[in-house]
């Protein structure tokens, strides 16, 4: 029997990147996958497309985070498809980097409004729908929150908002035995890393540099971990923070 045999999976942020990976892996270790998705329906198709491919289940469900309209309408269709919910992953998330000189009011409220507010309300959503045996909420945070690298001072802020609110719900929840931890990720190669420039430049080189491990992140070594976090083998790990940047920290 496979580890999350029986499971149901929500995952948000899932059509590409960190987000994909996990849902893949989710699926392949045995759950059944909510594949949400903001804008990219075509990204979040070809997730769906590949995990049913490979006999697994899933569906996509499109919707914002930080829209509770949306977070219901989320929730309601996770529960037509599948039931009731035994994994959340906190994954969808954005970032902006720039001096304190630059920084707006518009995107201090993009960063926190889908990186802290969407983390809240899916879980408040997720929470309607919960196992009543409990279960695994899976936050992604990032190494950022440890390192507080120039240039970052939102976007550091927003993942320490997410440390903070790991730990605090981690005691919140637990009388439900719902278990809640954050994957703190390093650089990892995604499509949003090749966007904005990062994979092949300077700073790549000087992040797997940094890193003991000498290399950058992909998103199967995160989806590794968030596949022990979902399953039993993490049955005792509640508000922990685990930073998955090769050694970076």
């Amino acid at each position: 029997m496979k580890k999350l045999e029986n499971k149901v999976a929500v995952v948000t942020g899932a059509s590409k990147g960190i987000g994909a990976g996990i849902a893949k892996h989710l699926a392949a270790a045995g759950a059944s996958v909510v594949v949400n998705y903001a804008s990219s329906k075509e990204g979040a198709d070809k997730v769906v497309a590949e995990i049913t491919a490979n006999g697994g289940k899933a569906v996509a469900v499109q919707g914002s985070v930080s829209n509770e309209a949306d977070i219901t309408r989320l929730f309601a269709e996770t529960q037509k498809a599948f039931g009731a919910v035994d994994i959340l992953v906190n994954n969808a998330g954005v970032y902006q980097f720039g001096a304190i000189e630059e920084i707006t009011a518009a995107d201090f409220h993009k960063q926190f409004d889908t990186n802290v507010l969407g983390l809240l309300l899916t879980t408040q959503g997720a929470l309607k729908v919960f196992n009543e045996n409990g279960g695994s909420i899976i936050n992604i945070g990032s190494v950022v929150s440890a390192i507080t690298p120039p240039t970052s001072a939102i976007y550091t802020a927003t993942k320490s908002a997410v440390d903070a609110i790991t730990h605090v719900l981690a005691k919140e929840l637990g009388a439900k035995k719902i278990r809640v931890n954050s994957i703190n990720p390093g650089m990892v190669e995604t499509e949003g890393t090749h966007a904005a420039g990062f994979i092949g430049s300077d700073f790549e080189t000087q992040q797997a540099a940094t890193a003991p491990l000498g290399r950058i992140g992909q998103p199967d070594d995160i989806a590794d971990v968030a596949v022990f976090l979902a399953s039993e083998d993490s049955r005792w790990l509640t508000g922990e923070i685990l930073l998955a940047g090769g050694g970076v920290r």
